[in-house]
Formats: structure tokens, C-alpha cells, sequence
């Protein structure tokens, strides 16, 4: 994994470089594991937030500090961004306030606030867990069984388990559309006859090798692909797209 984050690990990106007369072309899902969570737990407010395509984290700290989103600041979204991934990943007031500056008692009343905006997360959480004890399993939304013995035992084992039980679900579903994707890009660049190749999975996003005159069908065809690889009833998955001659010099294209 090749941080983004200091100058060392942005100038060992620069080394990954395309071939001559191409360039890279890299395919990012945008907010993939939130959109699955909208999608499952049906929260309205979650839910309008993608249909009005805000930045989900603004508009999740103008919910939890009751302003309006124009009025969120960096550090505001920051914690709110925070709170909602921790939640998913069973963290405690604890944890939160060892992530975010805030006091324990800070960190509870934000984990509180955000259950009372999205009702939706603490009925997933719940039926989740319940799920999991009961058949000893949870799954993704396309039935991939993790199977988690531990939600039936005590103690620290069972606590490790339910924060795994909680995410799993997300997680793999985000995975199999991944891997979905994958299989209808690979099916359409063969199809097409394109000398484009795709070089490697990260996470959410995916990278090709594009000759310079493929760039632009590339891009259409990747996209439409990528976010058509499942329909979602009410929130769509959407791709963000970069280009660029090495790993480190990408810059952002719209197709939108």
C-alpha cells in the first residue's frame, strides 16, 4: 500500500510511471461503503443526502451540530466523518474521543446524536448483531457468509466479533460490487477490442494502462461499467476519475 499522505510515499507514486504513448487512467468509487449503507439500512436522511449528491460528511456535520451545511468548517466534518465510520466499525465513546480531541462524555453525546439523526443505523446494528447470533453468520447483500462463532461467546472475544459483525456486511457488499465491476470491464474491454489493460485493484478503485487516442472511450467506458456493475434502489453509485502519465501527476476528469 503506497501512502498518499507525506512527500516520501507522493514521490514513490511518481516512480510508477505508464508506458510510453499511454497513460494511467484510475477509477475511484466514490463512498462506496456509505452507499451500501444507505441502501441497507433504508435511513431517509442518509439516503437523500446521495440522491442530492452532497458531501456526505458535511451534510452528516451540519445534521450533528445543527447548522446549515455552508456553515461546516474542516474540523467539523473531520469528526463528523469520524463518528460515522467509527460507528460502523463498533467503536466506543472511547475510541471516538481518542480519534477526535473530544472528552468521553463529548464523544457519547456525538455517537447519541448521530443515532437520533439516522435512526436507520442503529435498526441495522441491531437486527445485524441479532441475525448473527442467530444463524451464527451475517452476509453480504449479495449472500457471502462470514461466519462469526464468537457473537455467541462472552467477553472480549464476543466484543471483537460484534464490531466485526457490524462492518462485515458493508464491507463484502462493497467488495462483490468491486469484483463485479471487474468482470464487466474486463468483459467490455475484450469486447470493444482495446488495447487498454487493467493493472490493479486498491481498494475502491481500480487503475489502467490507456494508449493516448483509447483515454477518452476509456474513461465513458469504465465509468458507465463501474456504476452500472449494480443499481441500488435509491442511492447511485458513483465513479470518480483521474488521469494522469504517472501515480503521483493524476488529475481529475468529470464525465458527470
Amino acid at each position: 500500500n503506497i501512502p498518499t499522505r507525506t512527500d516520501e510515499g507522493r514521490e514513490i507514486r511518481r516512480g510508477f510511471v505508464a508506458n510510453p504513448g499511454c497513460m494511467f487512467v484510475a477509477a475511484d468509487y466514490s463512498q462506496v461503503e456509505l452507499r451500501v449503507l444507505a441502501h441497507i439500512t433504508q435511513d431517509p436522511n442518509l439516503v437523500q443526502a446521495f440522491k442530492e449528491d452532497q458531501d456526505i460528511h458535511a451534510a452528516t456535520a451540519a445534521q450533528l451540530f445543527g447548522i446549515p451545511i455552508e456553515q461546516v468548517n474542516k474540523n467539523q466534518r473531520r469528526i463528523a466523518k469520524t463518528t460515522v465510520f467509527g460507528v460502523i466499525y463498533g467503536i466506543s465513546a472511547f475510541g471516538l474521543a481518542a480519534r477526535t480531541d473530544l472528552s468521553r462524555s463529548e464523544a457519547q453525546q456525538l455517537i447519541d446524536a448521530l443515532f437520533a439523526r439516522f435512526p436507520g443505523l442503529r435498526d441495522y446494528i441491531d437486527s445485524t448483531l441479532e441475525e448473527g447470533r442467530r444463524e451464527g453468520y451475517v452476509r453480504s447483500l449479495f449472500g457471502r457468509r462470514r461466519y462469526m462463532p464468537d457473537l455467541r461467546v462472552s467477553g472480549p472475544r464476543r466484543q471483537a466479533a460484534e464490531r466485526e459483525a457490524i462492518n462485515a456486511p458493508i464491507q463484502s457488499t462493497a467488495a462483490d460490487i468491486m469484483k463485479i465491476a471487474m468482470i464487466r470491464v474486463d468483459e467490455a474491454l475484450r469486447e470493444r477490442k482495446l488495447k487498454t489493460r487493467m493493472l490493479l485493484q486498491v481498494h475502491d478503485e481500480l487503475i489502467f494502462e490507456a494508449p493516448e487516442d483509447e483515454v477518452e472511450t476509456i474513461v465513458g467506458l469504465v465509468c458507465a461499467q463501474m456504476e452500472g456493475a449494480y443499481q441500488f434502489k435509491d442511492v447511485p453509485l458513483k465513479v470518480d476519475l483521474e488521469v494522469g502519465p504517472n501515480w503521483e501527476e493524476m488529475r481529475d476528469i468529470t464525465t458527470h
